[in-house]
């Protein structure tokens, strides 16, 4: 069917070109950002993903060595640590922040008095900077005398509570101290899409007596949809770029027990000075972003389209 027996398809094509000059001044403003995007993210990732091919050390340089660096990157044991380091940090800190966050805004929501002193109190932890946090909980699981000191001190002698000298579970010290900083704003933002909720749905959930916790379930938590997909995506770019919090607290100790990828690309850019093999490694952390991104681009925009 052409354009003159669909006329609604002419009137579409004829609105375009008017659109792609309408607000000029605008676009013209954007440039400057769109540029340095392109330039500074894109030539960046670019330039960054071509020289983990090479075997640039101190200095870049195009000397192409294929994908030893990557070889040598999963033959590497320090790197292994710090895979299964962040998957476990990650896994706990998403399931625990998300739970515990609701959970804090469900009762905050419930009109209970002093409301803004615990809501004031919760965030607190947020306003601080990761390495403030760090050496904090670095003293308070001290055994010496930090929480076990304080413990045995109060008479109960064989109290152990030293996560952070343990090989085994240091990743879980560094977890408390996460989840103590985060948890409070994922529960502000949960707040806030609680509040956005319809005093009506609640009126219709206890005329059809259906309990709290069941309206929650079957009615609240769908529709906060978009907000659960924000605070994940926010703590999932927390989880991927983990550094600061792990050098304040344990510095990868003991030995290499707490390393963290972010930490392994510091390590051989500016103190091994190997930037092949930093460069390999981000270029890795960047892989896993997309991974997770791209198939909840897909979902999200995709479905939408189709629909």
């Amino acid at each position: 069917m052409s354009h003159a027996e669909n006329p609604r398809g002419a009137e579409r094509s004829a609105r375009r070109p008017r659109q792609l000059f309408r607000n000029l001044n605008a676009k013209f403003a954007s440039l400057p950002m769109i540029l340095t995007a392109l330039v500074v993210f894109v030539g960046g990732t670019a330039w960054t993903v071509a020289h983990s091919f090479t075997k640039s050390r101190l200095l870049p340089k195009w000397d192409f060595v294929g994908f030893d660096q990557y070889e040598r990157l999963w033959n590497s044991n320090r790197w292994m640590i710090s895979v299964e380091n962040l998957m476990i940090y990650g896994v706990c800190s998403l399931v625990l922040t998300m739970v515990l966050g609701f959970t804090l805004a469900a009762l905050l929501d419930r009109k209970i008095r002093f409301e803004s002193a615990f809501r004031t109190i919760f965030l607190y932890p947020f306003a601080l900077s990761f390495i403030v946090t760090g050496l904090a909980w670095q003293w308070i699981l001290n055994p010496d005398f930090g929480l076990q000191g304080v413990v045995r001190g109060w008479g109960w002698e064989s109290f152990t509570f030293d996560p952070l000298n343990n090989p085994d579970i240091v990743i879980f010290g560094v977890l408390i101290a996460g989840l103590w900083q985060g948890t409070g704003f994922v529960m502000v933002i949960m707040l806030a899409g609680l509040r956005g909720i319809d005093e009506d749905i609640w009126k219709a959930s206890r005329v059809d007596g259906i309990g709290v916790a069941k309206t929650y379930v079957r009615v609240i938590i769908p529709m906060m949809r978009p907000v659960f997909v924000t605070a994940l995506v926010i703590i999932a770019s927390g989880i991927i770029k983990l550094y600061d919090l792990v050098v304040a607290q344990t510095n990868g100790g003991p030995g290499i027990s707490s390393e963290v990828p972010a930490k392994y690309v510091i390590n051989y850019m500016f103190q091994a000075q190997n930037l092949g093999q930093g460069f390999a490694a981000s270029t890795m952390m960047l892989l896993s972003v997309i991974i997770v991104l791209v198939p909840w681009a897909y979902l999200e925009f995709g479905g939408k389209k189709r629909g």
